[in-house]
């Protein structure tokens, strides 16, 4: 039995690591198939197995990817390691500092453009581009941040920090940036933006993040020790394949409906209005780390934390509550590739800045 494990890890490890190098292209792909055969991915939205009602009276339903999103969280949760949680004392200002820019930059970036967006020919147009950057700004950390930030040596009990505690305080903390940019919309878009956060964000964060993410912290506690290596390899191929899935299926919703009929210069303006709020989200990761003169570990975990939301989360809340306004989902979506291009930007200017140093420290020793 251990040898056919160890021989299914190995072949396990090749392709996965082939699809997180080319992670970027992967998900272009499903977009192209999203678009040309949406049918599948529609099929996924439509299975549900009836739902939950919340302490607050509102209810949850219980669909495919509710639950393949739940699984996400249990698996990022089975990968958290308390030990390394048990570390943040050691810099609380950073971590403290990094909640709080991931929090009110997006909030200050969305107000200035909802300001220059009333020179937008379109107010409809710029609505849906609001509520698309709301779900964006409202969620919490992605999970996938701390591999980034790993793979540059990043410090990694601030990045599970990250991860960890703008997921708890997500029940809150979303709701909060939802009535936020509430505030700065105009008609339906203000309505349901206040809707969502009153009678639905809450409980399916609770339901859907949240929990599962504490029930992965503490499977892997009750879990015999030696199981989770052999466990690994499998875990993360059937993660790999969910996250795309569910990528595939939310954009089986909007995608269609976008580029069927394309309205071009809103398309160019979302992509540029995404890459712009991108690059300022990563940015205030390193402004941060500046600041507060971080080392180059806490940089990458700051930079890498900031930059990556949880888009997973705010596509499947989007087309649960906003069904009705598949536009929506284009900001998520165009912020998600914009995020994974920056990641590998950061990535290389992060490597680059190592080397330099490097290469100065060796110059200074000599």
């Amino acid at each position: 039995m251990g040898t056919d494990m160890k021989h299914s890890s190995h072949w396990l490890s090749a392709p996965i690591h082939f699809i997180h190098q080319n992670l970027l292209a992967f998900l272009l792909g499903l977009y192209v198939v999203a678009y040309v055969f949406p049918q599948p991915g529609l099929w996924i939205r439509s299975c549900n197995f009836g739902s939950v009602t919340w302490l607050d009276g509102s209810k949850l339903a219980v669909s495919l990817p509710v639950l393949m999103l739940s699984f996400l969280l249990l698996n990022a949760g089975l990968g958290t390691k308390a030990k390394e949680l048990a570390l943040l004392k050691k810099h609380p200002q950073l971590l403290i500092a990094g909640v709080l820019a991931n929090t009110f930059v997006p909030l200050l970036f969305i107000f200035i453009f909802s300001v220059l967006g009333h020179f937008w020919h379109s107010p409809d147009e710029l609505q849906f581009s609001l509520m698309g950057l709301a779900l964006v700004a409202s969620m919490p950390i992605a999970g996938s941040s701390t591999a980034w930030a790993q793979n540059m040596n990043g410090n990694l009990s601030l990045s599970l920090g990250l991860v960890f505690i703008t997921t708890a305080l997500s029940p809150w903390l979303t709701p909060m940036v939802l009535h936020a940019i509430g505030f700065l919309t105009t008609g339906d878009a203000a309505e349901d933006l206040h809707e969502l956060a009153t009678q639905g964000a809450g409980a399916f964060l609770i339901l859907s993040v949240v929990l599962p993410s504490i029930a992965g912290i503490l499977l892997q506690k009750v879990l015999p020790s030696n199981w989770m290596p052999r466990l690994m390899p499998y875990l993360k191929a059937v993660n790999l394949i969910n996250m795309l899935m569910l990528s595939y299926s939310n954009a089986a919703i909007s995608l269609p409906a976008a580029f069927t009929h394309p309205d071009w210069d809103f398309l160019i303006m979302i992509f540029g209005v995404s890459s712009a709020y991108c690059a300022i989200a990563f940015g205030s990761g390193w402004l941060v780390a500046h600041y507060l003169r971080a080392n180059t570990s806490e940089k990458a975990s700051l930079m890498f934390g900031l930059g990556m939301n949880n888009n997973g989360s705010g596509l499947v809340l989007s087309s649960i509550a906003l069904a009705d306004h598949p536009q929506v989902m284009v900001p998520i979506i165009f912020y998600n590739l914009s995020q994974q291009v920056f990641a590998g930007l950061v990535d290389k200017f992060l490597t680059q800045q190592a080397g330099e140093n490097v290469d100065q420290f060796s110059e200074s020793e000599s």
